[in-house]
This record gives C-alpha cells, sequence and structure tokens, in this order.
C-alpha cells in the first residue's frame, strides 16, 4: 500500500494520477484550497478502492500554515512514500505585464510556493530516506516565450530547484522527478487556441506520471514528443527566436 500526499488535489492531472493510485489500495492526503471540490475528490478515490483519504484544505501560497499541514500528514500517514506537487494557475501574461503586485502573486503561486513545500518536503524525505517527490513543472520552463514569459519562468525556477535537490535527495534514496508536460486538456486550458495535434487528455498525462514514479524517472516529458520539440525550441538561435510569435 502506498501512501500519498497530493498538494493542488482538485487539479484535473492530480485528480487522474490519485485515481490510478486509488486502484491499488493507496491511502491519501490530499491538499487543495476549495474544500469543496476536495471533498468530492475525496469520495471520488474512496467509491474506486482508495485504503482510507484524508483531506487538509490550504492555499499553498500560505507559507505560515504549510509546516502545521506536514505535521498533519505525517500525523495521518506516518511515511511519505509518494508526494505529488500539483497546484498552480496560468497567469495572463498581458495583465502581468501591466501589474506589479499580479506578476508577483503569480510568481508565488507558480514557484516560490512550489520551492517552500519542496524544502519542507525534502526535509523529511531525507530523513526517511526513501520515497519520491514529483513535481508539476512544463514546458514553458524550457525556454522563455513573449507569449509567456512570466509563467515560464517561475516553473523554469521549479525545474531548476527539483534538478538540484534530485542530486541532493539521490545519495540518501529518495527520488525527485521534474514533469514537463506540454499542452492538457483541464480547466486550466478551457477556451485557449491550442493545436488539437498537440492536446493531450489529464488521463493520458496522469498514466505516464505514475509509470514514471514506478520507473524512477528523472525528468518527463508528457506526452513523449514535448522533449524532441524543447530540443528544436531550445536550439534556434537568438536573432531568430526573438522575431517569432511563440
Amino acid at each position: 500500500m502506498k501512501r500519498v500526499m497530493i498538494i493542488g488535489a482538485t487539479s484535473a492531472i492530480a485528480t487522474a494520477c490519485a485515481r490510478l493510485w486509488a486502484n491499488q489500495g493507496s491511502e491519501f492526503f490530499l491538499v487543495a484550497r476549495n474544500g469543496e471540490k476536495l471533498e468530492q475528490t475525496a469520495a471520488d478515490l474512496r467509491a474506486r478502492g482508495a485504503n482510507a483519504v484524508t483531506t487538509y484544505r490550504m492555499d499553498a501560497t500560505d507559507f505560515a500554515a504549510q509546516p502545521r499541514m506536514l505535521e498533519q500528514c505525517l500525523s495521518t500517514l506516518q511515511q511519505i512514500d509518494i508526494a505529488l506537487i500539483a497546484h498552480g494557475t496560468l497567469p495572463d501574461q498581458q495583465a502581468c505585464e501591466q501589474d506589479v503586485a499580479l506578476a508577483l502573486q503569480e510568481f508565488t503561486n507558480n514557484g516560490t510556493s512550489v520551492i517552500a513545500l519542496l524544502t519542507l518536503l525534502a526535509q523529511q524525505f531525507q530523513a526517511q530516506r526513501c520515497g519520491t517527490l514529483a513535481v508539476i513543472s512544463s514546458v514553458a520552463g524550457d525556454r522563455g516565450r513573449p507569449s509567456n514569459y512570466l509563467y515560464g519562468t517561475a516553473k523554469a525556477a521549479v525545474s531548476t530547484f527539483c534538478e538540484g535537490l534530485r542530486a541532493r535527495l539521490f545519495k540518501v534514496g529518495v527520488h525527485v522527478m521534474t514533469i514537463k508536460p506540454g499542452f492538457v486538456d483541464t480547466p486550466m486550458t478551457q477556451g485557449l487556441p491550442l493545436p488539437a495535434a498537440l492536446v493531450a487528455t489529464s488521463e493520458h498525462v496522469a498514466l505516464r506520471i505514475v509509470k514514471g514514479v514506478e520507473g524512477k524517472v528523472g525528468t518527463l516529458y508528457t506526452p513523449w514528443f514535448w522533449e524532441l520539440i524543447m530540443v528544436i525550441i531550445r536550439c534556434i538561435p537568438q536573432p531568430i527566436f526573438k522575431r517569432l510569435n511563440l
């Protein structure tokens, strides 16, 4: 039986992952800021075979609340086998360009809050000397594009932090996986003009994540072809890149 903590548990990708782990009879500690959706998710997992589900309402950007949440999680699960950090927002790039407070808020949502949680969780995982930390970043962090560079900057910070943390915790038997989805059909992307051929379902992404955790993959691009796409984008020379509308 796996003991699974999920932060941002009501997001589409997190819910799809949790359903797969529920089928295996896992025990859950779910964290999200929307209490109603959180209870709906918990009920769904119980119906799918979860061994036990505990919910905890918290805004991930409430830094003072994070240690209390972790303390409650450990009191419930005793040990964390898998921690999935899946919270985040998709900011309005143009609005962030005009509003410093909004830009910093969105960076906190997608970057600083994740790093704070990882710092706390890393201490616990180092002490228990086992388990997997899985973190949803994004392909957007691979290169700064004018259409979403505030979001991309936050995700780049998360990816770099995870890379260093992976090297640190590997030495004590703990695995860190950075998850880099491309376009995914979720409520967060609803209404965006995305190329249909490149859009994945949250269920497909979740299956890749669960398999990646089992296989101890370091960096997981999902769907797989995004790794090739981002190699090409990173190789575009800057004099050409800055002229593109990406």
